[in-house]
């Protein structure tokens, strides 16, 4: 009986030992952040990047030009404060721009400077990270400083109202493929073609001609594909990847598998025992 008791107790002890050894679910609290530069009047930054009270060197992405956006980074939630500096200056310079923003787990972030060079300033907009099925979903930002008021459209189809500098709507779906999207200011307009996949989620951003140019463009930003899926990085021009779900964890599988082996083998060393006891009371009589 000892030894049948203790031969459960151990495949049961190594299969605890292992499913100790997964990583927890606090690992996977995390959120996301990229950040860029819409303002056409601001120089290059250098973007610096804090935990909130933490002691830790800064996180710091060098020259984001006027129309980038960096890849998304995957932070433990929690507050961060965002320091814009212009490109080559020292880390105790005072910073041009500023913000703090709370990153909470499962929501991604996109931070950018906006606005023209007297009232330059940081936006943060939240991702929505749930797809819709069959469409693409589109949201339109209105960035552009030469044209202070813009409608946009896809096809027949106004994607939300006249849009004031800064202004955005909300997610919409619309029909998946090439799509014209129209951008109409007061003096100005343009009409871009982008590709807008089924399931994945877009930000279209109107913007001004970089270099002092007339004219209007439109930037198109990937922020997901699949509705359950998050960023996991990106090209600088903005266009987003996508990361799986992570799996469950294997380790209870090997460790159940390890003690059938072990029950196995020590069951064998039983049977090999009974059966020599057995020889030598037979040659014994």
């Amino acid at each position: 009986m000892k030894l049948r008791a203790a031969a459960a107790l151990v495949p049961l002890s190594l299969a605890l030992a292992l499913v100790g050894a997964a990583p927890p679910a606090a690992a996977q609290s995390t959120g996301w952040i990229r950040w860029g530069n819409w303002s056409p009047s601001a120089p290059d930054f250098d973007i610096y990047l804090n935990s909130f009270g933490g002691s830790g060197a800064p996180t710091v992405i060098r020259h984001v030009r006027y129309g980038h956006v960096s890849s998304y980074m995957a932070l433990p939630s929690g507050q961060y404060t965002i320091a814009m500096r212009d490109s080559g200056a020292a880390a105790t310079t005072p910073p041009t721009l500023s913000a703090s923003v709370q990153v909470t787990a499962g929501t991604a972030y996109t931070i950018v400077s906006m606005g023209p060079a007297s009232h330059l300033g940081v936006q943060v907009l939240k991702e929505t990270m749930q797809s819709h099925p069959g469409k693409a979903l589109v949201r339109v930002v209105q960035e552009s400083v030469q044209q202070h008021r813009v409608t946009v459209t896809d096809g027949s189809r106004a994607l939300g109202g006249a849009l004031l500098l800064g202004a955005y709507t909300g997610f919409l779906p619309v029909s998946p493929g090439w799509q014209a999207i129209h951008v109409g200011g007061y003096s100005e307009n343009t009409t871009a073609r982008v590709f807008l996949p089924a399931n994945t989620i877009h930000t279209l951003v109107v913007l001004d001609k970089p270099d002092k140019q007339a004219g209007l463009q439109v930037s198109s930003l990937q922020d997901a594909v699949g509705s359950a899926t998050m960023p996991a990085g990106g090209a600088a021009t903005g266009f987003g990847g996508t990361a799986p779900r992570p799996g469950s964890s294997p380790l209870l599988w090997l460790a159940i598998m390890a003690g059938g082996g072990l029950l196995a083998a020590m069951g064998a060393a039983r049977l090999w025992r009974t059966r020599r006891r057995a020889a030598h009371a037979a040659a014994g009589r």
